[in-house]
């Protein structure tokens, strides 16, 4: 599931039509006028003329550094379509250079589309830099198939005005579940249509949502091999037990459920929602879509101190991109995303002059002096509050980092009923959803 933020997702999907034929949609010849060629995707569309405009200045400045490389780049929305993916990558029509999720990376290896690029990691000055919890994101069966781009991690958004208004101390967000059901009762007990905590329950959010609040607890969905369902436990129970009790005995979530993003986004837009979770990503789109002020949003590490779901993206390579094209992409790739303070995503002064947010906490990709150069320049051109996310930063170095499980949106498909049950029936049978989620994740499972 993705956190819903432009500048992380503005990145476009191409599909091959008349019009890029010509071009070639997937690995093409590899020379061209004596140059090696390498088609990219997650180029932004036209109708993001400001993010446009940086991908191509950006890639002619490569090809002038480079004279020996011709990229093109193809655009579309989104970035990468669910429904066309797997017919790309089978149909031989994946760009050289291709965009993917997290989750993505070992599907693309297990039906045999992926280039390997051990061989050639060594050649991308930056991959060392980056954290290895990323990097192991793309590597399987210590074979490196993908180059990571940007990671995000759940935390909890929080307003601080509301903390204010009901007795709480905004500079220390709860930590434990305990402590969030608490703050939650008070800013609800503030009414005006106040709401202390909201949650998803619809379109596979609700079983997303149910996965970080289960890692936060220290639970997993499946088991470490993948086979089983590992819900139906004390750690499951209490996600879910805890909902219920919030929903039904404190009645600090509202009565209006079945939420998803967009409703909770505008309920904490308004200053009518004390609490979320979320990916730092959602904070500037609270601020320019949904009315609210950075100055009144924070962001906490996930309430449990036990763990966070993280996902992210980054790039694999056609298994038809031949070595030399693969060079070519993974210097294309230094040059554009893993540059720390410049590029397309770490061009923190340029961002910051046309008004695109700088200062908040992720997406953090770099370890060492990669990373304290990168802050450094963030920092220098931050025009958000960034000490309002300092809670977020030094509680996440706690957490254990893990990433959605496999065949997510059908898992999060049967999750969503289990949550969606708790928060619409007072009466609902938390051993029974559980018992039966885990035997339908179970099936999806064995079924592969």
């Amino acid at each position: 599931m993705r956190s819903t933020g432009f500048r992380r997702t503005f990145v476009a999907l191409s599909v091959c039509s008349l019009a890029l034929t010509a071009a070639g949609c997937g690995s093409g010849d590899e020379s061209a006028g004596g140059k090696t060629r390498i088609t990219v995707n997650c180029m932004p569309p036209k109708s993001a003329e400001v993010d446009r405009g940086f991908f191509e200045d950006d890639t002619a400045a490569f090809e002038k550094q480079n004279p020996d490389i011709d990229v093109v780049a193809h655009d579309a929305f989104p970035c990468q379509d669910p429904k066309t993916f797997d017919a790309k990558l089978a149909g031989g029509q994946m760009e050289d250079v291709f965009y993917t999720y997290f989750t993505d990376a070992k599907h693309v290896v297990d039906i045999g589309q992926a280039a390997d690029l051990t061989p050639y990691v060594k050649e991308l000055k930056s991959y060392a830099t980056i954290q290895q919890q990323l990097r192991d994101v793309y590597t399987v069966d210590g074979k490196v198939y993908g180059i990571p781009r940007t990671g995000y991690s759940m935390g909890l958004i929080y307003n601080r005005a509301l903390f204010e208004k009901a007795g709480l101390d905004p500079d220390r967000p709860p930590a434990t579940w305990d402590e969030l059901r608490t703050a939650a009762r008070k800013i609800a007990a503030l009414g005006d249509g106040t709401v202390g905590y909201a949650d998803y329950s619809a379109q596979n959010q609700g079983g997303w949502h149910f996965t970080a609040e289960l890692y936060s607890q220290g639970g997993d969905v499946v088991s470490a091999d993948g086979k089983k369902a590992t819900v139906d436990t004390p750690e499951g129970r209490a996600v879910l037990q805890n909902l219920h009790d919030m929903r039904w005995t404190d009645d600090s979530m509202g009565s209006k459920q079945l939420l998803v993003i967009n409703d909770v986004q505008q309920m904490m837009g308004s200053g009518k929602l004390g609490m979320y979770l979320s990916a730092p990503d959602n904070i500037p789109i609270l601020v320019k879509e949904k009315g609210g002020d950075y100055k009144d949003l924070a962001l906490a590490p996930m309430p449990g101190g036990q763990g966070t779901l993280i996902g992210g993206d980054g790039y694999m390579f056609s298994k038809k991109a031949s070595p030399a094209q693969i060079r070519a992409g993974l210097k294309w790739l230094d040059h554009m995303f893993l540059t720390p303070g410049d590029g397309f995503l770490g061009d923190y002064a340029r961002a910051g002059q046309n008004d695109a947010p700088v200062g908040l906490p992720e997406p953090r990709l770099f370890t060492g002096a990669a990373d304290t150069k990168d802050q450094q320049v963030k920092k220098a051109n931050a025009n958000v509050p960034v000490e309002n996310y300092q809670a977020f930063l030094d509680g996440n170095q706690n957490l254990d980092m893990k990433i959605e499980p496999p065949h997510a949106q059908q898992i999060y498909s049967v999750l969503d009923g289990v949550v969606s049950a708790v928060l619409t029936k007072e009466d609902a049978d938390i051993d029974r959803l559980l018992k039966d989620a885990s035997g339908k994740i179970d099936g999806i499972l064995a079924r592969g």
